[in-house]
């Protein structure tokens, strides 16, 4: 799957598309269907993320080892389903 991730510290952005995401106009080149399809696989297994792909993630303390393992795998076969 291509895929381009802005990152600040624990925020971050995952954007369905192959180039450098820098401003609002490179983020509309990414593809939000596809972005739809993993959101929705990640939240029906548990793991709740922004539901439009120009918003931000965040971790943060309150978070735990196995919080971090589940959302790798999640994302794993969200992604795989793609």
């Amino acid at each position: 799957v291509t895929a381009t991730i802005n990152r600040i510290g624990s925020i971050m952005t995952v954007f369905f598309t192959g180039t450098p995401v820098t401003d609002f106009e490179s983020a509309k080149t990414s593809d939000t269907k596809k972005y739809a399809k993993y959101f929705h696989n990640m939240l029906d297994n548990g793991v709740n993320l922004a539901p439009s792909q120009f918003e931000a993630c965040f971790v943060s303390v309150a978070h735990s080892y196995d919080d971090l393992d589940k959302t790798i795998q999640v994302a794993e076969n969200a992604l795989a389903s793609l």
